[in-house]
């Protein structure tokens, strides 16, 4: 059976022609005013944040939504949180009407949420005058632990029960009073309640100062014209992604790529996607269809729904700023001329006790690389080749609770027919910063022993990919290690002619001078001394080697 997802919201929005006439000019304030107000949520949060996750890497996003739950505006964060935080906000509605001082925490996969670390808040905002929520604000943080059989809370696990507490949508706050047996439920399962505590009253902060920026902007100009303007951005951002999509080349095309296996089993995973660009009639719509690609695995690989429409969204906001060389907004109504098929029960639409950990910051990595390999044969020459596509997962932390770690490591950006990839940063569905080595070894017992570039990782080209990193950690005390890697058996491919990027490689050096070689996921038990390497894939080349100009 398939599941067919509409670009159309589900809540029914006032027709165009209820709405004043807009302004260009006032149109792209409101753009950019929104887009702040989401911003400076997350400049609050990352500050008033605990744990190194959050206020150094920046592992969070924010977002403003309309009265019916449509994204309107975001900060330049995360994109995988990003696309998929609308499914939350819906499954806060879920709960009924909300009231002043409500905040709805979820981290639920099949709810709305993306993987259980992820936790999202969400908050309506009331206008002056307002009986109903014209707004709501939405922010969402990883955290390091959330319980579940391994430190870090992305274990190769086989049921979602393995991989930590599960939060439906729930009230965390009612009328501005805390929940507290909510708070104790939650602080009870996890391995560390005092930073998750901290964390989650940085995102509670964040969101009432997203709530009251606002309501000063509808005291500055108006209820009415605040709230026409939201709709006019999301019809200005159909119209937008309209002109690209009928610019394209109508036809059928298809791509298919891998990932490495699930985990458990040794087998590739196959995603397939077939972009459909109608001809006259159809023109300036789209149909993604992931028809083909295989069922649910039994590994933490799995993407939910959410997960996918993430990376459809970020792949057309990559689309239009090809193809027209300016930026689109980012909003709901980018997704209203494309039809998304989702088969469910699949990698890319799992269903429940599938475990999903990894699903989110590996397989969306991969649908997006299948995405703009279906888009690099409709336009040929204007889509990169594969950059990492992997967020190198790194998880270590004590079997007593002190400490849990958690960090993704960039790699090599694909060449493009301009220049060549960058080297050593995140790519794609992932935007955070590293861990400043100071910060990790002042708040971990690690050591950080090797930090650089993989030299000789970009693949070979016309424009060459970029390179990859290494690092090496010593664990000062015993220590359990996880790792979530892709692109150690399949390697970044090139396009015109490039060559693919290098592959990435796991090790551990043991303090007895062994050297054992990993596989991309795994699980291991470290001494005090051994070493976790990690070697991250370089970008594939763009275009046959040769001559440069």
């Amino acid at each position: 059976m398939r599941r067919r997802t509409a670009g159309p919201s589900r809540v029914a929005h006032p027709p165009r022609a209820a709405r004043p006439p807009w302004d260009p000019v006032r149109l792209s304030l409101y753009q950019h005013l929104l887009a702040a107000v989401a911003e400076e949520m997350g400049v609050a949060l990352g500050r008033s944040a605990f744990s190194v996750n959050i206020k150094e890497r920046r592992d969070y996003s924010c977002a403003v939504f309309d009265g019916g739950g449509d994204l309107v505006a975001q900060a330049a964060h995360i994109p995988v949180h990003l696309g998929s935080m609308p499914l939350s906000v819906r499954a806060a509605l879920g709960l009924g009407r909300l009231a002043p001082g409500d905040v709805v925490m979820v981290n639920d996969p099949y709810a709305g949420g993306t993987h259980l670390p992820d936790i999202t808040l969400v908050e309506p905002v009331f206008l002056p005058g307002d009986r109903r929520p014209s707004f709501f604000v939405a922010n969402r943080a990883h955290h390091a632990d959330v319980g579940g059989m391994s430190p870090g809370s992305l274990p190769l696990a086989t049921h979602i029960v393995q991989e930590g507490i599960r939060i439906p949508p729930v009230f965390l706050a009612r009328a501005g009073r805390f929940q507290e047996d909510v708070w104790k439920l939650v602080l009870a399962n996890v391995r560390t309640p005092d930073e998750r505590q901290a964390d989650l009253e940085a995102q509670v902060g964040a969101n009432a100062l997203g709530a009251r920026r606002l309501v000063e902007l509808a005291r500055r100009a108006g209820r009415a014209e605040l709230k026409a303007y939201a709709g006019h951005l999301l019809d200005y951002a159909e119209r937008g992604l309209r002109a690209v999509l009928a610019a394209v080349r109508p036809g059928h095309y298809r791509f298919v790529d891998h990932l490495d296996d699930d985990g458990i089993g040794s087998r590739p995973v196959p995603i397939v996607v077939t972009l459909r660009f109608p001809g006259a009639g159809g023109r300036g719509t789209a149909v993604v269809d992931f028809t083909g690609s295989a069922p649910q695995v039994a590994g933490p690989l799995n993407a939910v729904e959410a997960i996918t429409l993430s990376c459809v969204l970020y792949a057309l906001r990559c689309l239009a700023e090809a193809q027209s060389g300016g930026e689109l907004p980012t909003n709901a109504g980018a997704l209203r001329p494309v039809s998304i098929v989702l088969p469910a029960g699949t990698v890319v639409n799992a269903r429940y006790p599938a475990p999903v950990s990894s699903g989110n910051v590996e397989t969306s990595q991969r649908i997006v690389d299948a995405l703009f390999g279906a888009m690099a044969r409709a336009l040929p020459g204007r889509i990169p080749a594969a950059s990492a596509g992997t967020m190198n997962n790194v998880l270590l932390g004590s079997a007593d609770g002190r400490y849990t770690y958690y960090e993704t490591m960039g790699g090599g950006h694909g060449g493009s027919a301009d220049a060549a990839g960058a080297s050593g940063l995140q790519s794609h569905m992932t935007n955070t910063l590293n861990t400043p080595i100071e910060a990790l070894e002042h708040a971990y017992p690690l050591r950080v022993r090797r930090y650089g570039l993989r030299r000789g990782s970009g693949g070979r080209g016309r424009h060459r990919g970029g390179e990859g990193l290494v690092r090496e950690i010593e664990v000062l005390v015993p220590s359990e290690a996880t790792v979530i890697a892709e692109r150690r058996r399949l390697a970044p491919w090139g396009v015109e002619g490039g060559g693919p990027g290098a592959r990435g490689r796991n090790l551990i050096r043991h303090r007895d001078g062994r050297v054992e070689s990993m596989p991309g996921k795994f699980q291991a038990q470290l001494a005090a001394g051994d070493r976790l390497v990690v070697e991250t894939p370089g970008g594939g080349g763009y275009g046959k080697p040769g001559r440069r100009r």
